[in-house]
């Protein structure tokens, strides 16, 4: 198996699980925030969307799918176009809210669809090309998308953690 086959089998449980988060909760259930600092479904999936989005586009050289395929304006959120959510403040967080999950799951398959056109065509060899000299040491390019995963992996656990609060009232 090569390494690229690991990762389009990982990056596909993130959407798997992002499905699930998301299947048949209301508006209402998506925008909930179990406490007022606390993260809701709509932007623990934005973010981890937007992340994604955001990291793979810039190792590969691609456009991000949030503006190239007019993802912000169906959003619609009023955050600056580049913004992925890191560091938000509760107040921003507020600002995450969907009319469904249609919105969420749309965009999120728009970019796992773009980030495994870039993982198929990945030769392994490319996996230790540094992508950003701003840490020490360098990140690779393998290191950069496993961090991906891994952050997408924990935020859509913590989705599924606020969808079981919700669901257990």
């Amino acid at each position: 198996m090569h390494a690229k086959d690991v990762l389009v089998d990982a990056y596909g449980r993130i959407q798997e699980e992002v499905h699930a988060v998301v299947d048949g909760l209301s508006a209402d259930d998506l925008n909930a925030r179990p406490d007022d600092r606390a993260n809701s479904i709509s932007w623990l999936v934005w973010h981890l969307t937007r992340i994604q989005d955001d990291h793979v586009a810039d190792a590969s050289g691609r456009e991000q799918v949030w503006q190239s395929q007019d993802w912000a304006d169906r959003f619609g959120l009023g955050l600056p176009r580049k913004d992925t959510g890191y560091g938000h403040t509760p107040q921003k967080v507020a600002k995450v809210r969907v009319d469904s999950g249609d919105l969420l799951v749309g965009y999120y398959d728009a970019v796992h669809e773009q980030t495994l056109s870039y993982l198929q065509d990945l030769d392994d060899d490319e996996l230790d090309r540094v992508v950003d000299k701003s840490w020490s040491p360098p990140v690779t390019l393998g290191v950069r998308l496993i961090s991906v995963l891994s952050d997408d992996l924990q935020h859509v656990g913590q989705a599924a953690f606020v969808r079981g609060i919700l669901q257990s009232h």
